[in-house]
Formats: C-alpha cells, sequence, structure tokens
C-alpha cells in the first residue's frame, strides 16, 4: 500500500500529471467514498451532493495537501467533514422550517436506491439521531470496521475519545430502538 501512497503523492505534486492523477483516484476512490459519505448522511441524492463537493475541495486544495498523512486518508477526512458540515446544515435548516418532519423511515423506504427493510430503515433512522461526531465514529466502525487508530489519524482525536463516542452511540441507538418496538 506504501508503493501506491507515494506514487499518489509524487504524481499529485507533478503539475504534468495532476489532472490525469486526480481523475484517477476520483475513478478509484468514488465508490468507498460515497459509501461512508451515504452511511453520514443517508439519502443517495445528498451522498452524490456531497462527494462531488469532496472531489472539488480535494481538488482546490491538493496546494495544501500535506504528505505526512496518506492522501487517502486526506481525502476521507474531507469526505467525513463535508458530510458532518451537510448534516449540521441540514439541522439548520429543518430547525428553522418545522415542516421537515418526515420521518428517516419513510424517506429510505421511498428512496429507490435505498435495498434495505424496515429494521435497516430504523437502525438508519436511530443512527440519524446521533450527534454528528458519534455519527461518523459510529458508521466507521461499524459499517467498515475501521481500526480506531486510523479514525484517530482521519478524525484528528484521541482513540480515547473515539472509543467512548462509539460506546455512547451504541447505547443510544439501543435505548432508541428499543423505544421503537
Amino acid at each position: 500500500m506504501s508503493v501506491q501512497v507515494d506514487m499518489w503523492q509524487s504524481q499529485l505534486a507533478d503539475p504534468a500529471q495532476r489532472r490525469e492523477t486526480f481523475s484517477k483516484a476520483v475513478h478509484q476512490y468514488s465508490e468507498p467514498l460515497y459509501w461512508k459519505i451515504r452511511r453520514i448522511v443517508l439519502t443517495h441524492e445528498d451522498a452524490n451532493d456531497v462527494l462531488q463537493n469532496t472531489f472539488i475541495k480535494a481538488w482546490n486544495n491538493l496546494d495544501k495537501f500535506k504528505s505526512n498523512s496518506k492522501f487517502t486518508t486526506w481525502l476521507f477526512r474531507i469526505a467525513i467533514n463535508e458530510s458532518l458540515d451537510f448534516v449540521r446544515k441540514q439541522k439548520v435548516r429543518a430547525s428553522i422550517s418545522q415542516d421537515g418532519d418526515t420521518a428517516v423511515v419513510d424517506t429510505l423506504l421511498a428512496d429507490e436506491y435505498f435495498d434495505g427493510d424496515k429494521t435497516q430503515a430504523l437502525l438508519q433512522e436511530s443512527i440519524a439521531q446521533l450527534p454528528e461526531v458519534q455519527r461518523a465514529v459510529f458508521t466507521l466502525r461499524y459499517y467498515d470496521e475501521m481500526k480506531y487508530s486510523e479514525m484517530s489519524e482521519m478524525l484528528r482525536t484521541s482513540e480515547g475519545a473515539l472509543k467512548a463516542s462509539y460506546h455512547l452511540a451504541v447505547k443510544k441507538i439501543t435505548e432508541y430502538l428499543r423505544d421503537k418496538d
């Protein structure tokens, strides 16, 4: 993997290769980034918008990329931050408009790209109730089975804080689902 990381870093640093290399990165990482984003923002359309914003932000900030972290870690960090920003803005809009009380379950079940059942939609609804950071930590750990050390680098926080966030998220999800029965 370090050979590929070196390839990304050296080729992205070279202005002659930058556009083509970035295009390869978009092709290679679109799907895994999409699913990380989708688990945080929930809907297909929103995930596509956030994914596009992620790549735009990465392209516009390539000069700021420091090779002290992996290119993929940097890219995934941008995606997580963009997802969390989207969720925050969505909550502000919902609190201002007050007419957005459509349940997450109904929204997901109506989404033609959602391939789960009502139980999976309820799980997603319970995850949507979590604070942004707990939501990110839970999705990275539960769905992606990401190690705390990787999350720590990506989210720039301690492993202990991440473990506490995950534990609290699991507790809140369990209580939420128990209340729905």
